[in-house]
């Protein structure tokens, strides 16, 4: 069975393969739009916006790929010629995949530092002066774990469409009984 026999054996998965891909570009934007947007001022400590953590920085970065990549991919699942390559959408979704593990742990760590703070190293807790940015940052964390969510799903559904087109490995007892009757 190929890929494309297998992708038009189950519409179920090609309509929840497309409905993942184009809700994860609109979370994306969000996740985006919140980051960039977020900044406060106190009057004591001064102002905190994205740019002044990096790891804020590459949630934007990460999620622009990703919209990119999912407005790609849903495109080019409708094209005859990239539906046949199975492959390609495997590889992607696990590199994408990985890349929101990456940044959304980076962020739940500026959080975590944020709210809690760091006593042996006297980081006290920016939360208390910095309410509202932390209070953003973390919708953009929901945003961008859901985004996450949706790539796991998808990394899955390209994952059978790749491995679905294999025969299943044969069991040793399998092997040894055809051996046997070769001798």
């Amino acid at each position: 069975m190929s890929a494309e026999s297998s992708n038009n054996q189950n519409p179920l998965v090609k309509l929840l393969d497309s409905s993942l891909r184009l809700s994860v570009i609109p979370l994306s934007i969000a996740t985006i739009w919140l980051t960039v947007t977020n900044k406060e001022h106190n009057s004591i400590y001064g102002d905190v916006n994205f740019t002044n953590l990096t790891g804020l920085k590459y949630m934007v970065f990460t999620s622009a790929i990703c919209a990119g990549y999912a407005s790609f991919a849903a495109v080019a699942s409708c094209i005859r010629c990239f539906v046949t390559k199975a492959w390609l959408f495997f590889v992607s979704d696990q590199i994408v995949a990985y890349l929101m593990v990456t940044s959304g742990a980076a962020v739940m760590e500026i959080l975590d530092l944020a709210y809690n703070g760091d006593q042996k190293i006297t980081w006290s807790e920016a939360c208390k002066s910095y309410g509202k940015f932390c209070s953003k940052m973390k919708v953009a964390l929901v945003l961008h774990a859901l985004v996450l969510c949706c790539f796991i799903v998808l990394a899955a559904i390209s994952a059978y469409r790749v491995f679905s087109s294999f025969d299943p490995p044969s069991s040793s007892k399998e092997v040894e009984d055809e051996d046997e009757q070769r001798t």
